[in-house]
């Protein structure tokens, strides 16, 4: 849907219609229609004629329908802060598509902006994390001693619910700062601990959390790279374990907004580090068992991805209508009719598929694929020491066969060996 006439988007911040560059102000004023939130609607002043229409909930729904119904007036939309910044910019973007004409984006400086002026801290060495219409669990994933955070927050109660994740990750002793009203007239701090977090009196919604994350010397410290440890799943013994699980993420090679089939999930734990191997990246995670399904929605909140997608069901038709993959794992299930063959076509050209087994009937199956396609096929052996008697010893693992093979551009008519 292409409107008749260009779309301005202008940021405002909590100074309100004083804080607004010259620019900024006159194309309010020349709006005939002004869409955004109530409170932003609620800065302008009356010499800003245009007709004002609040947002609906849920926002992004509604956006078409509203861009269609002021088709070929001047509009002018109104965001907080940054609209690129995680803002309304993207969404009109997104909703509009690459036909329309761009956008004419009036920023104000980002929350985000005057929080690190506000705090000291570089911009460029501050991750931010958003818990605005996201779930809480976001943050986990982003948790590390000594960082500095800052989050935005989704309203009043945001700080609270903050706190409480901090202290069931074992960062109590994290110190929380809560600016709210940033740029305003009614800017404020409150401070304390995340072990001691009390909700002050008469919070402001509009708040940005700053984090000095600090972990308690108990908590379990989790690493960046695939192969966290085993104990940091809920499981049933269906779990691919910390080695073989970081030589499997090695050959998925997740990269920045890439999605993965994880097929015979279990416990979930390839797809929840091919996700926190970057924030952009996707995941669907297949699995036949209700009870296993459910553990692993719980194991990717846990551990900071709770976008992870879940399917309860068997492949390969669990797998019909599911996105195109960019690469697809294959923990169990090789033996079921067809489930080969439809991962390979569902792969685009470059696409990445990797299985293991422990069973002599799947390895056949691999070594078959392997002749047929290439790739590698490894075998993965790992030994653990143990007490014996008043000595230690080496008690083996079974053994992992992986065929991991990458789908060429042109078709693929077998392998040849020489």
């Amino acid at each position: 849907m292409t409107p008749a006439a260009p779309l301005s988007v202008v940021g405002i911040g909590a100074d309100g219609w004083d804080g607004l560059p010259a620019a900024s102000q006159q194309a309010l004023r020349e709006a005939e229609v002004v869409i955004g939130g109530a409170r932003q609607l609620a800065l302008l002043p009356a010499e800003c004629a245009g007709e004002r229409v609040p947002w609906p909930s849920p926002l992004r729904p509604a956006v078409p329908g509203l861009l269609a119904a002021y088709a070929g007036r001047r509009v002018c939309v109104l965001a907080s802060g940054d609209p690129m910044f995680y803002g309304i910019g993207r969404t009109l973007n997104e909703v509009r598509g690459q036909e329309a004409p761009p956008l004419r984006v009036l920023p104000h400086p980002s929350s985000v902006s005057y929080a690190c002026a506000r705090l000291g801290w570089p911009v460029e060495e501050t991750e931010v994390v958003t818990l605005v219409g996201r779930p809480a669990e976001n943050l986990a994933g982003a948790l590390y001693d000594g960082r500095r955070l800052l989050v935005l927050s989704a309203g009043a109660g945001t700080p609270g619910e903050v706190a409480a994740l901090l202290r069931a990750h074992g960062f109590g002793p994290t110190r929380m700062r809560i600016l709210e009203q940033l740029g305003g007239g009614r800017e404020r701090v409150a401070e304390g601990t995340a072990a001691d977090w009390v909700e002050p009196p008469e919070a402001d919604p509009l708040n940005v959390i700053a984090l000095d994350c600090v972990r308690e010397p108990h908590a379990r410290r989790l690493s960046l790279v695939p192969g966290l440890p085993d104990d940091a799943y809920e499981h049933d013994g269906q779990l691919t374990k910390r080695h073989v699980r970081a030589a499997t993420l090695a050959a998925l090679a997740p990269a920045p907004g890439e999605l993965l089939w994880d097929i015979g999930g279990g416990s979930g734990s390839i797809a929840v580090e091919w996700l926190r191997a970057h924030r952009s990246c996707r995941a669907v995670s297949v699995e036949r068992d209700p009870v296993r399904a459910e553990r692993i929605g719980r194991n990717a909140r846990s551990l900071g991805v709770p976008s992870l997608r879940v399917v309860q069901g068997a492949a390969p038709s669990a797998l019909v209508g599911l996105p195109t993959p960019d690469a697809v794992f294959i923990g169990g299930g090789l033996t079921a009719p067809g489930l080969l063959d439809a991962c390979w076509e569902a792969l685009p050209p470059g696409g990445r598929i990797v299985a293991n087994t422990v069973t002599l009937e799947s390895e056949a199956l691999l070594a078959e694929r392997y002749r047929r396609h290439g790739g590698d096929l490894v075998r993965l052996a790992v030994a653990h020491a143990v007490p014996v008697g008043g000595f230690t010893g080496w008690r083996q693992a079974m053994p992992v066969t992986q065929w991991a093979a990458v789908k060429p551009a042109v078709p693929d008519v077998g392998r040849r060996f020489t």
